[in-house]
């Protein structure tokens, strides 16, 4: 949809969704004293649109973007020095704002997609937008005028990436421009209206120094896991929603020595990978018939056929666990993902579970012994209390003994109390055992400090 038809629709208070299904009009705000005023600014840029010289401005230039906005702020000023009525300046500047927004934002939400402080965003319905703050959720002052005018806003997230969202398809999965996943439900299904949730990451992708000074991690730990990536070991970052499994995947995967090739699946691509020999693979859903999804399990199959040094698969989450685990078993050591479970032996649980999902009818033992030999590590992160997140368990997967996975900690996450604050203190200590998979560092002439596994 273009920019144009898009401010036709929001001028005449239509949404029509993938079906060309028109849903009802949205009314002003009946507490907006300048809804008139917005509406003849609207009918003004609809005009000034339709000109060369706007197409122009509105083209593939990389300062677009800045060039639309000051535009915009000229014709909203021009129409406001018209208006007869008294307008006080920081309402001019509050109404410049709100048109840009909807006009090449994200509506309501685009200051808190700006804000750099919010890392989560969660439209409940137009009347109850929450962010997550420093760990703690926080009812926000932002409204929206009504269900359409959320609608509004999720078309415009979801149609540039060609995904649908109608009755038929009531979910969907998406990204923002600057990486922040999104997903949306709507009704029936959402029973508050429209319903979006922005994860947002950083625009400067974190770095180890990052989660140190963060607390995440220590620097002894961050030397072990960059040798533990250097000596292609497996590796699962594993941990509950929220808990910064991502960010910690990013991170380790910045250990990636650079002449790798690097091949990565996700559902929606938001790993921020710095080498430059990266394959960037993202699932499709199905179409309007149905057909034509392509699955991550699709993908992790099409990438061993592609050369890879690593394969970095976004998270697991069903039948794609077996593929990833034989890929693990068959010469791509060094691999890395990510999976949702509150500890490590629930994470060797899961990973049963979704091997079984893949509707191959194993014997139990053979998935486990799969298991046991294809991941070398387990890397725990939880969120805490107090909303920080850390690493509390790094885990050695050892081997079988009898019907079971044995597991050993190398590191462990030790709570120490909590500061003036409310934070909780505490580091991530040695448990005092060496890890089994020393040998392979010795192989790779991977030098690691004496005392970093002593209490």
């Amino acid at each position: 949809m273009s920019l144009l038809e898009r401010l036709q629709k929001e001028k005449s208070g239509e949404v029509v969704d993938n079906k060309n299904t028109k849903l009802k009009k949205s009314q002003p705000a009946q507490d907006d004293p300048f809804a008139g005023i917005k509406a003849r600014i609207h009918s003004k840029i609809i005009e000034e649109i339709k000109t060369d010289a706007f197409k122009e401005i509105a083209g593939d230039d990389q300062d677009a973007e800045e060039k639309l906005e000051k535009e915009i702020t000229s014709i909203v000023e021009s129409v406001l020095n018209e208006d007869s009525s008294y307008i006080p300046k920081n309402e001019r500047q509050k109404i410049i704002s709100e048109i840009i927004d909807e006009t090449i934002g994200f509506g309501p939400i685009n200051p808190l997609i700006q804000d750099p402080t919010i890392s989560e965003i969660m439209v409940n319905g137009p009347d109850m937008v929450y962010v997550e703050k420093k760990g703690k959720l926080v009812l926000s002052d932002v409204k929206f005028k009504d269900d359409q005018h959320v609608m509004h806003v999720i078309e415009k997230i979801v149609a540039p990436l060609g995904r649908r969202i109608d009755e038929s398809s009531p979910m969907v999965d998406a990204r923002l421009p600057n990486g922040s996943r999104v997903n949306v439900i709507i009704p029936p299904l959402a029973l508050n209206g429209p319903t979006i949730t922005i994860r947002k990451f950083s625009e400067k992708p974190f770095t180890v120094k990052d989660l140190i000074n963060f607390g995440t991690i220590t620097p002894n730990v961050a030397m072990f896991l960059k040798a533990c990536v250097e000596a292609r070991l497996n590796i699962v970052v594993s941990g509950g929603t929220g808990s910064g499994k991502t960010t910690t995947l990013n991170v380790i995967s910045s250990f990636i020595p650079d002449d790798e090739r690097i091949v990565t699946i996700e559902d929606a691509a938001e790993l921020q990978l710095r080498q430059e020999h990266i394959v960037r693979l993202e699932t499709r859903p199905a179409n309007v018939e149905g057909k034509g999804s392509v699955t991550i399990r699709d993908l992790v199959r099409n990438s061993l056929r592609m050369r890879p040094d690593r394969v970095v698969v976004g998270e697991v989450r069903s039948g794609e666990a077996l593929d990833m685990l034989q890929a693990m078993n068959t010469g791509h050591d060094g691999s890395l993902t990510t999976g949702h479970a509150n500890t490590p032996r629930d994470m060797l649980a899961r990973l049963e579970t979704m091997v079984l999902m893949a509707g191959m009818d194993l014997p139990v033992r053979a998935i486990r012994e799969q298991i046991a030999s294809a991941v070398d590590l387990i890397v725990q992160q939880s969120r805490l209390k107090d909303g920080s997140r850390r690493i509390t368990h790094i885990t050695e997967v050892v081997g079988m003994e009898g019907e079971i996975i044995t597991l050993q900690d190398i590191f462990i996450f030790k709570q120490k109390g909590k500061d003036e604050n409310g934070k909780i203190t505490g580091e991530v200590v040695p448990t005092g055992i060496k890890p089994k998979f020393m040998e392979k560092f010795d192989r790779g002439g991977i030098m690691l400090p004496s005392d970093i596994f002593t209490p």
